[in-house]
């Protein structure tokens, strides 16, 4: 059982040395050696566990997919109104990218790597925020003249945007600025009579979402994984 345990950990430390090296240099800047290096590691023990950087990589992408339907699963069972859904929902995300590595260089590694086999982590997303807008648009939660497809085109576009920005400053991926998006929304997306029923900082989304709000233990890298 020992053994075992020693594996998955040395397992665990890989997946995370390579976020971290995802995160910072982008999946063709990174190599084996430093991943390995970084994970405190051989590059005999990298190879044991997995075949290569791209193997690796997919399964840094397989855990930060996970981490995502954990968030929009625990969304689609709410009883909430569709759109304080949405905004509770894009606040679990946010703080997800922020404290997990893992999340950060899955969403990175969509861009980086182009093949359709593939998670796309956005498509993901997006997909999730067209079904909360049918939703909203059945429920009569919609302003007069809003189409479900336009607005999960600027809400989709504005959320994968914070992320994109978040990589140079944290500051981006804060609740304070997911919840100057919506308040600044809400009012034009929301029909007059649910504006006020509204919150645009996230219906207590931290016992709304468990797991999914929570921020994960990661491994202190040891040394650069660029080289």
């Amino acid at each position: 059982m020992r053994k075992q345990e020693r594996a998955e950990r040395t397992r665990r430390a890989l997946i995370h040395s390579a976020a971290a090296a995802f995160d910072e240099y982008g999946y063709a800047s990174s190599r084996v050696s430093g991943i390995s290096a970084r994970a405190g590691v051989s590059t005999g023990a990298f190879h044991f566990h997995f075949e290569d950087k791209e193997s690796l990589a997919a399964a840094v992408e397989s855990e930060a997919r996970e981490a995502l339907l954990t968030i929009t699963r625990c969304a689609d069972s709410s009883d909430e109104p569709a759109l304080q859904v949405l905004a509770d929902a894009s606040h679990a995300m946010v703080s997800r990218l922020r404290s997990d590595l893992v999340v950060r260089a899955g969403f990175r590694l969509s861009c980086d790597v182009a093949d359709a086999k593939r998670p796309d982590l956005r498509r993901q997303w997006q997909d999730f925020v067209c079904r909360q807008l049918v939703r909203a648009g059945s429920e009569g939660a919609l302003a007069e003249g809003v189409a479900p497809q336009d607005a999960a085109t600027v809400i989709t576009a504005s959320t994968t945007g914070l992320e994109v920005l978040g990589r140079g400053d944290q500051e981006w991926l804060s609740r304070e600025a997911v919840t100057a998006f919506w308040r600044l929304l809400m009012p034009r997306l929301a029909a007059s009579h649910m504006v006020g029923r509204l919150d645009p900082a996230g219906s207590d989304v931290t016992a709304g979402y468990g797991d999914a709000y929570a921020t994960p233990a990661v491994p202190r890298p040891v040394e650069s994984a660029a080289s």
